[in-house]
């Protein structure tokens, strides 16, 4: 096996035919020598060969992660020190972006100019951390009667972190970053779809000097390898980002051994338009709220609601706009609208669409797959936009997770938060008007961990990123993430001039 660490290898190009796991410090197979296939989403070509793992490589993945956690030097390291490298991490990625925005483009299907935005905020996600874990600290409490007590923040141990295929290395920074400043150690399973980039970000942790076993990773079927990690007596902690049946599902499991839990699941957004706002404005924003990341966003504005006044001249500059998006080639600039992620995913969104035309929906743009010039082979499906739908339609209530936006009108304030607060999930929602007490009700109102008012971006370092109901709960990309990495010991310690005795013996 070839070790990892930097000063004992010749660091790899990104692009390769077959990618290794990262175990204890070194790049290995799995133990049965299977592998699968990754492809392009653009092309439907295989990109390249992974090792498969199986429950017996999460074990050797979890041992060396608790032994590094339990024997190793990264949690006592001073937290300055563990800051060093992780800004070592970024200025490794800063010197690397072109090339991992392009196998991020490989990989998922994005296009380029989305890949360069989550590459960037990926670096800028270890930036934060290592700037907020050194005024990460505990308290100091004065009590009466010669007694003091203060608190101290210890890393909560081995934490198995699962990730989806959407935000590849945006997601695994958003894992790894907290995890690690925290003093923790990390056995990270990526989506199958794609392992690549956060393949390379674990060998650059590595080339950083993060120690052996400290980041692990393993790649594989989440029915087999997600439930090992889950499963596991010595994982001390699971952080999922997904789907809310599989949220369900890891809930229940890691129920067994009490460990703790991060769930970041699905979205079904409310996107609000009053009848006071910036029209152009709040065009261009709900477009990009639903069509950015080809709408494979869990906080995906997905249900737009416009006020009736103004629905039939926001409605043809919406339309207008969705019909002009462009698709193609991903890795040209002018591409605005990447490829779906897989077959499979594709067939899933027809079939919303299809089921809200029998439900007697309205397509007003896209609606049906799309041939590429040059890209025939590859996952393509046209923005689409559907009307005339209703709260009971499946297109409605359920999250399609692509370019698919269901539009409703409203009538007044009280009509619309009820509407948007009529579901299950509560992640993400926008609102748009210029009376900034309209803004401050609303957003006090609607159920949902994230608001955005007259802007469509959801997320930066240093923001709170997660939901209410059924959208999981805890918090990431924010300084209270390092709690969920963390554990709170308090110590009583008494001063006093006086013996303590309390029982009078």
């Amino acid at each position: 096996m070839s070790t990892v660490k930097a000063e004992k290898m010749e660091k790899l190009e990104m692009k390769r035919e077959y990618y290794q796991m990262i175990i204890n410090g070194e790049r290995v197979d799995a133990l049965s020598k299977e592998t699968f296939t990754t492809y392009n989403p653009a092309t439907g070509e295989p990109l390249a060969k992974v090792a498969k793992a199986s429950k017996e490589d999460v074990e050797r993945a979890v041992q060396a992660a608790r032994n590094a956690f339990d024997n190793g030097p990264w949690r006592k390291f001073p937290v300055n020190k563990r800051a060093r490298v992780l800004n070592k991490i970024a200025s490794i990625m800063r010197s690397r972006f072109n090339e991992l925005v392009e196998l991020e483009v490989l990989n998922s299907g994005k296009s380029i100019s989305a890949a360069q935005g989550q590459v960037m905020q990926s670096i800028e996600d270890f930036e934060f951390y290592a700037g907020a874990i050194v005024g990460h600290r505990g308290q100091v409490n004065n009590l009466p009667y010669g007694f003091l007590n203060y608190t101290q923040k210890e890393p909560v141990g081995v934490c198995g972190q699962i990730i989806p295929w959407n935000y590849p290395l945006m997601m695994a920074a958003w894992k790894i970053a907290p995890a690690i400043a925290a003093g923790c150690s990390v056995v990270l399973k990526p989506a199958s779809l794609t392992p690549l980039t956060a393949i390379i970000l674990t060998e650059i942790c590595h080339e950083a000097g993060v120690p052996e076993g400290v980041v692990n990773i393993v790649t594989g079927p989440g029915s087999s390898v997600g439930d090992a990690i889950v499963e596991h007596p010595d994982v001390d902690k699971v952080a999922f980002t997904g789907s809310t049946p599989i949220g369900k599902d890891i809930m229940e499991k890691a129920s067994q051994t009490l460990k703790r839990i991060t769930l970041e699941l699905g979205g079904k957004s409310p996107n609000i338009i009053f009848e006071d706002a910036d029209i152009e404005a709040a065009v261009n924003g709900s477009l990009f709220g639903i069509f950015y990341n080809t709408g494979q966003s869990c906080e995906a504005r997905s249900r737009l609601y416009v006020h009736e006044n103004i629905y039939d001249e926001f409605m043809e500059k919406f339309v207008e706009k969705t019909k002009k998006l462009r698709l193609g080639d991903p890795m040209n600039p002018e591409t605005q609208v990447g490829a779906i992620i897989s077959r499979g995913q594709l067939e899933v969104i027809d079939g919303y669409v299809k089921s809200a035309i029998e439900d007697g929906a309205t397509i007003l743009a896209g609606g049906h797959e799309v041939k590429v010039e040059g890209f025939e082979n590859g996952y393509w499906y046209a923005p689409t936009v559907i009307a005339d739908v209703n709260h009971d339609m499946k297109v409605v209530r359920e999250e399609i997770f692509g370019p698919v936006v269901v539009v409703m009108k409203f009538r007044d304030e009280k009509e619309v938060i009820k509407l948007a607060n009529d579901t299950e999930y509560g992640l993400g929602s926008a609102i748009w008007t210029k009376d900034q007490g309209t803004a401050t009700r609303v957003a006090n109102q609607i159920r949902a961990g994230i608001v955005m008012v007259n802007c469509p971006f959801s997320a930066f370092p240093g923001t709170p990123f997660g939901g209410y109901k059924q959208s999981g709960f805890g918090r990431e990309l924010c300084i209270e993430t390092l709690d969920l990495y963390t554990e709170t010991k308090s110590i009583v310690s008494y001063y006093g001039n006086k013996p303590l005795n309390p029982l009078g013996v």
